[in-house]
């Protein structure tokens, strides 16, 4: 069920819409592909509503890539060409085209090879490769990268990118991958259980999420109920259980809320450092609060470690960091985050 009151994107522009699985992602590119046809409300294309009789048009103007690359049991060139062919283009324009975006797409030496003998990465590129020759101007993407190897799916992530910057073609792709939105997307939707509970800039909408469930999936890991007891000029105070804590925004004094703070906001200091250097490094932290490492934990190329300050509280810190000041479960520790780093989601 996908139950969605307006959503868009501009031209030029690439919208990423996340969200767990059986949160609707799916659903609305089929809708906006015309796989299946919406129940209720309209699609605008170009400002005007796509009807039966225009739907055709709409149709060649879109170009729609599928989590797994379907590719047909012919050569990799013959795969790229066959949307132009089924459009009837001209022999020279085809070979032009499909040639130009192989290149592009770094699979061109592949072009006599057979599909069924391709790698996954390769499959996909030859899909996005398939659908580009088109020059579509809106390319719809169906989780494209999810299937493929972390090495793989990060070379042509970063080749991709550069692509949508170069072309400026009008994207809408779906994903559960939030560093894929954050490289991709200029503007990030959030879908949840069927509706879309926000958008904006991804910058926006992973520091500050709208209410506790966005909280929670753009990987805000801290969140504390709390009261603001002081509001001076954008500068507020709130108590978290007697903790006091600094935070910046405009409500008022005795406003509940609930505080949130992003893992890589915190940074972590061995109780002690102060006296065993030449003093507690320069910041311009504001908010100080002591615990106790509890679990280490692998997360990608940086470490996870939740430290139990009264509650549980995540910081990402960089490999060396964890070497260089010795951190390890047990420790006692500072956690130190800025005033600016804390977001406030009243309630």
């Amino acid at each position: 069920m996908l139950d969605l009151d307006n959503v868009g994107v501009q031209k030029g522009q690439v919208l990423a819409v996340i969200g767990p699985n059986g949160a609707g992602k799916s659903t609305l590119l089929l809708a906006l592909s015309r796989l299946i046809k919406p129940s209720g409300g309209q699609i605008f294309f170009a400002g005007k509503p796509i009807e039966d009789e225009s739907e055709l048009t709409y149709r060649r103007r879109i170009a729609l890539v599928l989590q797994e690359a379907f590719l047909l049991d012919t050569t990799v060139f013959n795969n790229a060409a066959a949307g132009l062919k089924f459009r009837r283009i001209p022999r020279q324009e085809i070979r032009q085209r499909v040639g130009e975006w192989l290149f592009r797409l770094g699979v061109e030496h592949l072009k006599d090879r057979k599909a069924s003998s391709l790698s996954g990465g390769e499959a996909q590129r030859v899909s996005l490769a398939r659908a580009l020759t088109l020059e579509p101007d809106l390319l719809l993407l169906d989780e494209p990268f999810s299937a493929l190897d972390a090495p793989t799916r990060s070379r042509l992530l970063y080749d991709f990118h550069n692509l949508l910057v170069e072309t400026g073609i009008t994207t809408v792709f779906v994903t559960h991958d939030l560093d894929e939105a954050l490289l991709l997307g200029d503007q990030v939707g959030v879908l949840l259980g069927g509706n879309l509970r926000q958008l904006g800039p991804p910058q926006k909408v992973f520091s500050a999420p709208k209410d506790r469930d966005v909280a929670a999936f753009v990987g805000v890991e801290t969140v504390l109920a709390g009261t603001v007891v002081d509001a001076r000029e954008g500068q507020l105070v709130v108590d978290v259980d007697g903790l006091k804590l600094e935070a910046v925004g405009d409500l008022t004094a005795g406003r509940a809320v609930m505080l949130c703070l992003r893992p890589e906001d915190i940074t972590l200091w061995p109780d002690g450092y102060e006296s065993s250097k030449t003093g507690f490094p320069l910041s311009s932290a504001r908010n100080r609060i002591h615990g106790r490492i509890e679990r280490i934990a692998p997360q990608g190329p940086l470490v996870r470690v939740q430290v139990d300050c009264g509650f549980h509280l995540a910081a990402l810190v960089t490999r060396t960091s964890l070497q260089d000041l010795d951190l390890s479960v047990g420790k006692s520790v500072s956690a130190t985050f800025k005033a600016s780093a804390v977001h406030l989601i009243p309630r």
